[in-house]
């Protein structure tokens, strides 16, 4: 294109004289000649494109035909891999494996099956497996220094599966970083849970193994421990009786497990009766909103009172 672009250098001052209306035989003569100069060079250029083109037909399908190869290639190993994963998972749930023994493994296996279907797809496009594996094993060392963290995660998610602290659908309680929810799903780096009012809170594993856990759901029963005050001039017994009444007539309360019902204080305003019985851990909340209100509205009706705190001043009369 340099020679085109000379001649239209040269062209340009010859257009501009026949345009500014000095116009002479010679000069329309130069500007058609220029003219035909540049379209034949163009026309010359157009065509050393096309050969170009023509002659590089052959390489340009070959990639064409490996790309489309490698796209097919990807397809199909996917499919592949989406069925050894289905027949894993069925595997393990024949074997009764733990459901987040069986979501990490997933998880893993997918990882791992789709860097090798990548390392083959790069073989395929000429890339020497020696040169693939020394990339790797150079880049490999980067990659650790930088995501210690992640390798620290996933170290935690193989202890969490080992020594099982939690399992899915447990509710526990991260007590030092103030996290507490339902386990929905143990993945290779992290944990997913669901809080009482549904949102999702996505935990690093070794945030779960480097610190202590309370796992609420852990057994199938939980001991409903609850405290109430009465006034000193109420009736302690028949307060207790109320409240020993109603756990023995509750639908929640285990009755195989012992009920107890006992003065837990003699606080500055009030007799602290406490009380103690079993239920089931998935019926805990509800049990114990639903005797609290209990309690309040029997002893109103038998005209106990429940104190507020309260200050007492006796004034001396003066001589």
């Amino acid at each position: 294109m340099t020679g085109t672009g000379n001649l239209l250098q040269r062209a340009i001052p010859r257009l501009y004289l026949a345009a500014s209306g000095t116009v002479t035989n010679d000069s329309v003569s130069d500007v058609l000649d220029s003219a035909q100069e540049v379209t034949k060079d163009t026309a010359n250029e157009v065509n050393q494109f096309v050969q170009y083109f023509y002659d590089h037909i052959p390489n340009l399908i070959a990639f064409g035909m490996k790309v489309l190869f490698a796209i097919i290639f990807f397809l199909i190993g996917r499919k592949v891999i989406k069925w050894i994963r289905k027949i894993v998972s069925r595997s393990m749930e024949r074997a009764n494996a733990d459901v987040g023994v069986r979501q990490f493994v997933d998880s893993m296996l997918k990882f791992v099956m789709y860097a090798v279907l990548i390392f083959l797809i790069a073989t395929k496009f000429g890339v020497e497996s020696s040169s693939v594996a020394a990339l790797i094993a150079s880049a490999g060392v980067a990659i650790g220094l930088a995501v210690q963290g992640s390798l620290s995660n996933f170290a935690g998610g193989i202890l969490i599966l080992i020594l099982k602290p939690f399992e899915v659908g447990d509710y526990i309680m991260v007590n030092s970083a103030g996290i507490e929810g339902t386990v929905k799903s143990i993945q290779i780096f992290y944990t997913r849970m669901t809080t009482i009012d549904n949102k999702t809170i996505i935990v690093p594993n070794g945030i779960l193994t480097d610190n202590s856990l309370t796992n609420v759901t852990a057994r199938p029963e939980r001991q409903l421990d609850l405290k109430v005050g009465i006034a000193y001039d109420a009736d302690l017994k028949k307060a207790k009786g109320l409240i020993e009444t109603m756990l023995l007539n509750d639908k929640d309360v285990i009755q195989d497990e012992e009920i107890k019902v006992f003065v837990d204080e003699l606080a500055d305003s009030s007799v602290v009766i406490g009380l103690r019985a079993w239920v089931k851990t998935e019926a805990y909340w509800t049990t114990r909103w639903r005797v609290l209100e209990e309690i309040k509205l029997q002893f109103d009706e038998a005209g106990i009172e429940i104190p507020f705190n309260q200050l007492t001043v006796h004034m001396k009369e003066g001589k």
